[in-house]
């Protein structure tokens, strides 16, 4: 009985925690936001009886991605966003479209989804069968997810490791080409003084 209260104040937090993610203006906070919906989550999945899938969804989500986050956040050393008004086309074709899709998708998971009401804790779901199942069945999901999220940590590494020079030079319009051989020259000419 006390399932159904819980259930409702732990999703009350995970969408405050996820409008807190959007409205942040610094990405540090927007990453903080993001850990409090991957732990009330985590509580939604534990008070529906999936005690490895809440257990999973802190050690990897909550931990890990997270702390993955926050590293890239800060080797990219971003500062607070600038908003900006934003594009009339994007309110004028954006919204309408966001309510119409969410309205067919409501409608399509209400009438053909064919499910029936199921009591919590009632469908087998112990480790050694999700087991089974991520490292055999879906092995090749599960990898091709993980050499996706190392390709993207190495793009941030690279975008993040442009010379202040080379980047304050093209922001003038200079081209690149020419941003470099100046670098060159200044590295050689202070490599000889030495």
């Amino acid at each position: 009985m006390l399932h159904l209260p819980l259930f409702l104040i732990f999703g009350l937090i995970c969408v405050a925690g996820a409008i807190n993610l959007l409205v942040q203006k610094h990405p540090i906070n927007s990453a903080l936001s993001l850990v409090v919906v991957m732990a009330s989550l985590a509580v939604e999945y534990l008070l529906l009886g999936a005690e490895f899938v809440a257990a999973v969804q802190v050690i990897v989500y909550a931990g890990a991605v997270m702390v993955l986050f926050v590293f890239t956040i800060m080797l990219l050393n971003a500062g607070e966003e600038e908003h900006t008004k934003g594009s009339r086309v994007a309110l004028l074709l954006g919204v309408p479209g966001i309510a119409i899709g969410g309205v067919l998708v409501s409608w399509t998971v209400l009438r053909h989804s064919n499910t029936a009401p199921v009591p919590i804790g009632a469908l087998p779901g112990p480790p050694k069968d999700v087991a089974l199942l991520l490292f055999h069945d879906f092995l090749l999901p599960f990898e091709i997810t993980s050499v996706l999220i190392l390709i993207a940590i190495m793009g941030a590494v690279v975008l993040a490791s442009r010379p202040e020079a080379i980047v304050r030079r093209l922001r003038r319009g200079e081209p690149a080409q020419k941003a470099q051989k100046p670098e060159k020259r200044e590295l050689a000419v202070v490599g000889k003084e030495r």
